[in-house]
């Protein structure tokens, strides 16, 4: 991208050097202190995890097994596929984040020329957002739902996730501010959909997808395999807290 396009969306032209220099060359290691229940007080090391360095983070740039529903498939970390809600198993703590969902769509019945086109049913649109955290007892609780009849968004965990009209090579950006105002926004393809921006939320949030049949969503967090642009220069890559004492 040219610094032209960079200034214009607020990012100073020395903003990439100076970035990368500060977060990835140095490993943007900060600490800061969180309150035990008991009084005490904790370290947490602040790492970068978009970098994709270290085994450590490597294994937390993932889907959570635990957190994501028993029929969701996902291989290589973060590539999701079946139906079902998933969670990356890395809450949200910084104030600005931006990820993008890469999207396949596979064979089936809505691939032929003369068959209905999966993307224009937004009833099996995947849908992209923002989830709380997710145990097996909510999943046993929603196929409960599920045997009544369709869950609510409330219910079925996706009331911080909005349904998305996508394509085969498609990307889905995801931005979530936590300062002033709380604010999650989606773009396609670059573009904002600024109708489906989600205004207020509370409480620690997951990166997470509501995969469907007939796709396969593959998360991105390193900002070097972005396919666009964040909204703005202080939307940065995932970072995690990380325990340390």
């Amino acid at each position: 991208s040219s610094s032209t396009e960079r200034s214009q969306l607020g990012y100073p032209e020395t903003w990439l050097r100076g970035y990368r220099q500060s977060i990835f060359g140095m490993g943007c290691c900060c600490s800061c202190f969180s309150r035990k229940s008991g009084g005490g007080v904790s370290e947490t090391e602040m790492t970068t995890k978009g970098s994709g360095k270290g085994k450590d983070d490597a294994q937390n740039l993932t889907i959570s097994r635990k957190m994501s529903a028993p029929k969701v498939n996902h291989t290589d970390g973060t590539k999701v596929s079946g139906a079902g809600l998933a969670l990356v198993g890395v809450p949200i703590e910084q104030d600005a984040a931006y990820w993008e969902w890469h999207i396949q769509q596979t064979g089936g019945a809505g691939s032929g020329p003369d068959a209905p086109r999966i993307e224009d049913d937004e009833s099996n649109a995947p849908k992209f957002g923002v989830a709380t955290k997710k145990d097996g007892n909510f999943y046993k609780a929603l196929a409960s739902h599920a045997a009544d009849g369709d869950a609510t968004p409330e219910e079925d965990g996706t009331a911080l996730m909005r349904s998305i009209l996508v394509e085969d090579g498609d990307t889905v950006g995801v931005a979530v501010q936590q300062s002033d105002l709380p604010m999650v926004q989606f773009l396609l393809n670059g573009e904002p959909l600024h109708d489906l921006a989600i205004n207020r939320f509370r409480g620690a949030v997951y990166p997470s997808i509501y995969i469907r049949e007939g796709f396969v969503a593959t998360g991105v967090f390193d900002e070097d395999n972005w396919q666009e642009l964040s909204p703005h220069a202080r939307f940065g890559p995932l970072i995690a807290a990380r325990g340390i004492i």
